[in-house]
């Protein structure tokens, strides 16, 4: 089987420096209680991995809820990003912390806050159940509105003429755009801030075009991971070709490979790049 090794692929910065975080926490506090709230990253590999070195997964539906599940010693912010009432619920129950938050969501956090506090309502597009949305949500309650699909957009009552729009770092570049069309059809005079970060665009990007020369495309991710999701989704409705979402390399099945020659290969941005390797190896063998 021909492979090609789409690039970029694999960990974003963002993810390298969650787990460095994680990692440099574990080592300078043996013995200590040490938490995630929430998955690190959204990989199963990542989080076995960091649970193999003595963090504590605490994984409820938000944030808030499983804090409330931890009883002392330092608690990990997630790459995803917290709400402020998250971070002050920390501090006055005593417990120790440490921020992994991406820089990019950072930089989403501080447009939301800066854009509430200067009297406008946000429209914010992501996913709901999506760690990400609810830290963001968190920093202007009531003013910023969680809307997914354009049906959302549909049952906005945006009195305020003051409106802008935002969004996930980790969707769909082109479902995006076509969502903030959506909303300044509604309201013309919404300032747009299109948040998706390089590394997803990147991979997105790449991806697309690599698949025009492929006769399928597998992406090694979780399913957890949004970003993962998103390139199977792209490389299907924009290049036109089959693309499945895989684990490991014993998730691919022989009749995905029936009559091909050509396999482009990705992967998310917290995927390991040795479960990368071992699918490119697999295919190669083919």
């Amino acid at each position: 089987m021909d492979v090609l090794k789409i690039t970029p692929r694999g960990y974003c910065h963002g993810v390298v420096e969650a787990i460095r975080a994680a990692k440099q926490t574990a080592k300078a506090r043996p013995g200590e209680k040490i938490h995630m709230l929430g998955y690190l990253v959204h990989n199963t590999h990542v989080t076995d991995e960091l649970q193999g070195s003595g963090i504590d997964l605490v994984d409820r539906d938000n944030r808030l809820e499983g804090l409330e599940a931890i009883d002392g010693g330092t608690v990990i912010f997630t790459a995803h990003g917290v709400s402020p009432a998250v971070k002050e619920r920390a501090q006055a129950r005593g417990l120790k912390t440490v921020d992994a938050t991406c820089s990019d969501v950072v930089v989403t956090h501080d447009l939301v806050r800066d854009l509430a506090e200067r009297g406008y309502d946000i429209i914010y597009i992501g996913r709901r159940g999506h760690p990400e949305p609810e830290g963001v949500l968190g920093e202007a309650p009531g003013r910023v509105h969680l809307v997914q699909d354009p049906q959302d957009i549909e049952a906005l009552d945006i009195k305020n003429p003051k409106v802008a729009v935002t969004c996930q770092t980790t969707l769909s570049i082109w479902d995006t755009a076509a969502m903030i069309k959506l909303v300044r059809e509604k309201y013309p005079q919404t300032e747009a801030y299109n948040e998706i970060c390089r590394a997803t665009q990147d991979r997105q990007e790449a991806a697309v075009e690599a698949a025009k020369e492929c006769d399928l495309v597998i992406v090694v991710g979780s399913e957890r991971s949004s970003n993962s999701k998103r390139l199977v989704q792209v490389v299907e409705e924009l290049a036109h070709k089959p693309a499945y979402l895989v684990d490991t390399a014993r998730d691919i099945r022989p009749e995905w490979l029936a009559g091909k020659t050509r396999v482009g290969v990705t992967s998310g941005a917290s995927t390991p790049t040795q479960l990368t390797r071992e699918v490119i190896e697999y295919l190669e063998k083919l």
